[in-house]
């Protein structure tokens, strides 16, 4: 058994069967070589601080790809300026290796317009900040919508909401001042629907009430009537009522005095004025304040004196500080004669 497998002829085939690998092994290391450029290597350029354009015609010369990503805008920098390049230059890639450019974009990144039309303008302003637009001047605009944001101008255009425009970008925006007094009223009469709401709008007010006369909405029909006349001077953002036809104002006469019946009132000037007398404002009079009497002095008593009894009898003279009796006039002697009485013996 032992001198079988030492055979010169078992050696032999030992010996191709291992030079067989060998081979193999060998030439798949050759082709993995030869398919992934082992030992192909190339070094990364410099492009920091470089345009993007001129970054990329340097990396597809060098047989590179490249993958270009925009950081946050630096005004420091200048708009599509390489600012940073991964694998950083002077690193050794394979040959088609994508080198990644982080650039500078042109400005600040797109943010959407909110939607503060109509919105009172100072809660406006503060959302417009808040996704970082900058308010340059407010434009006052005659409107029945005081202080309420009208329009927003971007570069002198009026944008609408949601409109995406850069971040921190300068904005104008257009404020109500409130409503205009006493504007004339167009005389809209004899043009069409069309054409008067147009005039209407033109002179600050709104369409009302439209009447077509054969129950349609044609906007050719002609204008026969209005309410309020022309020449009356109305509030701005008043609304004009319309009728119109397809006939002519000659034809609709008997309409129109029913309209003016109804909507144009008629003073009679042959009446007198009214005159309007003045009331007279009659006030009650101040009081009096009548003065307060001063008390009487009173009277001191004289002391009584008594005289002799005469005959047993005894007589009480008058005194002249006696109170004469109720009734009596004040005018008495101060004495009267005292009067004698009888005396029983």
């Amino acid at each position: 058994m032992l001198k079988s497998l030492f055979n010169w002829k078992v050696l032999l085939n030992l010996l191709v069967a291992i030079g067989i690998f060998v081979g193999l092994v060998w030439l798949t290391f050759r082709w993995l070589e030869y398919h992934t450029n082992h030992g192909q290597e190339i070094p990364v350029p410099n492009v920091v601080n470089k345009s993007v354009h001129d970054a990329v015609k340097i990396l597809e010369d060098a047989g590179l790809d490249y993958e270009v990503d925009s950081a946050a805008y630096n005004p420091k920098y200048r708009p599509l300026q390489v600012l940073k390049v991964y694998p950083s230059p002077g690193s050794r890639v394979k040959d088609g290796r994508a080198i990644q450019l982080m650039v500078n974009p042109k400005s600040w990144a797109p943010v959407a317009v909110p939607d503060v039309i109509n919105k009172y303008s100072g809660l406006a302003f503060q959302r417009l900040e808040q996704v970082g637009l900058k308010v340059s001047d407010t434009i006052y605009e005659p409107s029945i919508q005081k202080d309420a944001v009208l329009r927003i101008l971007f570069k002198g255009n009026s944008i609408k909401p949601g409109t995406k425009i850069p971040r921190f970008s300068v904005i104008d925006v257009v404020v109500g001042s409130g409503p205009m007094r006493n504007i004339a009223i167009p005389n809209v009469v004899g043009l069409t629907v069309k054409e008067a709401k147009a005039l209407i709008a033109r002179n600050l007010f709104e369409v009302g009430l439209v009447d077509h006369e054969d129950g349609g909405n044609d906007d050719s029909d002609i204008v026969y009537y209005q309410d309020p006349a022309s020449g009356d001077a109305r509030d701005q953002g008043m609304q004009i009522d319309l009728w119109a036809s397809k006939k002519t104002p000659a034809e609709l006469r008997g309409k129109i005095e029913i309209l003016n019946s109804t909507y144009r009132m008629r003073v009679d000037t042959t009446l007198p004025p009214v005159r309007y007398d003045e009331v007279p404002n009659f006030q009650d009079p101040p009081p009096i304040n009548d003065p307060v009497p001063a008390p009487a002095p009173q009277k001191k008593e004289a002391p009584k004196t008594e005289t002799p009894k005469a005959n047993g009898t005894s007589t009480k003279p008058a005194t002249t500080g006696d109170k004469p009796k109720s009734g009596a006039s004040t005018t008495t002697p101060a004495t009267e004669k005292p009067k004698a009485k009888k005396v029983i013996i």
